[in-house]
């Protein structure tokens, strides 16, 4: 088997323009976890089963996931809960509840591979296309970060298993925002930061209250 290419340097986000994808397939050894949200009080609902498109938004992201193939598919979660199928692990979040950061944590733990795909609930505009796309940018040691003017975006992003002792820090502090963990990161060369523009900005588009799902 051909050895992996070494990690790509990158001392920010602003670099990672230049490089250059590995050819269209999931590489390297994956897990996905499907971030199910916290108490959704702007939809008045919980996320997880809001309807979008005649599908619950549950229901449109594990299909979204397990188009990929990756080598596992775990949902993180406060508790069980009533939709989750039978062949997927619940990963209950790592308390005390932090947010997505708890969800984080837990996953990366519990995860059997080398990287973790994160996707968040509320991002059913995604394409399984636009994931392989990023997963294409791997190596060993190094995930991806998708940047949205100048802003990393967490929660559709691919993570190796060597973050986790940062996330855990994070979530034993007293700061549990996800954009200072990205950035820190991004320079340790842990994650590489895409720029993303123009069309692929829908992708993260992602629905918190009603009128989004319009």
């Amino acid at each position: 088997m051909a050895k992996e290419a070494a990690p790509r340097r990158s001392t920010g986000p602003s670099r990672a323009g230049n490089a250059t994808p590995r050819p269209y397939y999931l590489p390297l050894n994956i897990s996905a976890v499907l971030l199910t949200g916290g108490e959704s009080r702007r939809m008045g609902q919980d996320k997880a089963t809001v309807i979008f498109r005649k599908k619950p938004l549950w229901q449109i992201q594990l299909e979204l996931l397990r188009k990929l193939n990756p080598k596992e598919i775990l949902i993180s979660a406060r508790s069980d809960l009533s939709w989750r199928p039978a062949d997927i692990k619940l990963i209950p979040d790592a308390p005390p509840s932090r947010g997505p950061l708890s969800g984080l944590v837990a996953a990366l733990a519990a995860m059997e591979t080398n990287h973790l795909l994160a996707l968040a609930i509320d991002l059913p505009f995604m394409t399984a296309e636009h994931l392989r796309h990023l997963c294409s940018f791997t190596t060993n040691g190094t995930g991806v970060v998708s940047i949205i003017d100048g802003n990393p975006e967490p929660l559709a992003a691919i993570y190796p298993k060597e973050a986790e002792a940062v996330f855990r820090e994070a979530w034993q502090s007293d700061n549990f925002s996800l954009q200072p963990i990205v950035r820190k990161l991004v320079a340790e060369n842990m994650l590489l930061g895409i720029p993303i523009s123009g069309p692929e900005r829908e992708f993260y588009r992602n629905v918190n209250a009603p009128p989004d799902l319009g």
